[in-house]
């Protein structure tokens, strides 16, 4: 259950920044007791991959916070943040990886289902992101992105901190974070039709 909990909350922080909880796996586990890793997912720590890892964490922290150019970001990111949502739930939750040479016996062996788990829930939070980012930018113009991707960083560090913690607080926030994906999918309909219905009315003016 703890394992679990803590896969859940190092995917969802995945889908806010992909390298922050692979970050926060490595350096725990190469220089704290509290995060041990499996030695399938050992290469996290590996001192060269930490130095990409965050060269990485730095040109996403200055992309996301540009107006147009966290757009842009967004949308590379829609592969990447999954990936990283995945590798931080199997990594997080001290599933071991395999070796696929027989897809029959992996299928059988459930050890994709923690990997598989990790790219849905960082997909699904990193598709809520991106949401919110488009009616914040439409709303502000532009204005709120260094504010609002702040608030996301500092939410995914908050996220990797609990999983690894208080693993069972991970609960709440996912009840949250459906509760606000319900909201912002509301909120975004709500956006189109109002776009679509000021496209009509221009349409019959010209008309």
């Amino acid at each position: 259950m703890l394992e679990l909990a803590t896969g859940t909350g190092l995917a969802l922080s995945a889908g806010l920044n992909a390298w922050i909880p692979l970050i926060f796996l490595g350096v725990l586990s190469r220089f704290t007791d509290l995060v041990s890793l499996p030695s399938s997912w050992a290469w996290l720590e590996n001192p060269w991959v930490l130095v990409i890892l965050t060269v990485l964490l730095v040109l996403e922290f200055v992309a996301d916070k540009i107006p147009v150019l966290d757009s842009i970001n967004d949308v590379v990111q829609t592969v990447i943040r999954p990936t990283a949502g995945g590798i931080a739930f199997g990594a997080g939750s001290m599933s071991e990886t395999a070796t696929v040479t027989d897809p029959s016996t992996f299928v059988q062996s459930g050890q994709w289902i923690p990997i598989v788990s990790g790219i849905v829930l960082a997909l699904g939070t990193h598709a809520a992101k991106a949401g919110g980012r488009v009616v914040a930018n439409t709303v502000s113009g532009g204005t709120a992105a260094p504010v609002v991707s702040a608030a996301e960083d500092v939410t995914s560090i908050g996220l990797g901190f609990l999983s690894v913690l208080a693993p069972l607080a991970i609960i709440p926030v996912m009840i949250l974070f459906v509760i606000g994906a319900i909201m912002l999918i509301r909120s975004l309909v709500k956006h189109r039709r109002a776009r679509a219905a000021g496209h009509g009315g221009d349409d019959a003016y010209y008309v």
